[in-house]
């Protein structure tokens, strides 16, 4: 994820909502306002590692839905 890929990101995002139980109409704005904000967050980097990557989508994430977050930040963790 060093490059932020928002196809790829909003899938995952999608998925993981889906197996939280949010609705698809509070997931997609959930995830627009998420991408938005790390969007903001990374424009003037001119590079990003994956772990900082991840802890600005979960901290923006946090904001929407805290399990949302948990799982997302888990991510291939959990079993």
């Amino acid at each position: 994820m060093n490059t932020l890929n928002t196809k790829i990101l909003t899938r995952m995002l999608k998925i993981d909502a889906k197996a939280v139980g949010i609705p698809l109409g509070a997931a997609e704005a959930f995830i627009a306002e998420t991408l938005k904000s790390v969007t903001k967050a990374t424009k003037y980097k001119e590079s990003i590692t994956d772990k900082e990557l991840k802890r600005i989508i979960v901290k923006e994430l946090q904001k929407y839905d805290a399990d949302l977050a948990y799982v997302f930040k888990n991510r291939d963790k959990i079993i």
